[in-house]
């Protein structure tokens, strides 16, 4: 997918001892050749933007000076592109007939502006709501009911 010579990453190097450093390989994704090749400890910036939405692997080979070698992969997943949020319907969700639903998908803009139309989704009132609405009318009926039964001011 991505050719070494696309650069994704900035470095900062901790160490000027290049020698007794263990060397770092970074793969993204299945990809066979690293992305980068690096002398630990490093400081290292991933460019996101360049890696299409969804679910990616960070590899990381290290290989010591003796020869031996480390892996470490860390899932991660990129959503640099419109947010999508939706009601009506849940994921594994079973359903039969007409399924009403409200989509929304809203951009972040930039790092410098943020873009507020659309960023609000509306979302339906959760019946719990409903229920506790419910529970203080039938408290407030009680109460007026047993109250106006009993004459405190003779």
């Amino acid at each position: 997918m991505l050719p070494i010579s696309n650069i994704l990453y900035s470095i900062t190097t901790t160490s000027d001892k290049m020698k007794d450093l263990s060397t770092l390989y970074l793969f993204i994704d299945d990809e066979q050749q690293p992305i980068a090749r690096l002398n630990a400890p490093v400081t290292f910036e991933l460019d996101t933007t360049r890696l299409v939405d969804g679910k990616h692997t960070l590899k990381i080979v290290s290989r010591d000076p003796s020869g031996k070698e480390g892996i470490r992969i860390v899932p991660f997943e990129v959503r640099n592109g419109p947010a999508i949020s939706i009601e009506g319907l849940k994921e594994e969700a079973v359903v039969d007939g007409i399924v009403p639903l409200m989509i929304n998908a809203y951009g972040k803009g930039d790092q410098k502006s943020f873009l507020i139309g659309g960023s609000e989704t509306p979302q339906s009132i959760p019946y719990w709501i409903f229920i506790l609405l419910i529970l203080f009318v039938a408290w407030a009926i009680y109460y007026g009911i047993t109250t106006s039964s009993v004459n405190l001011f003779k």
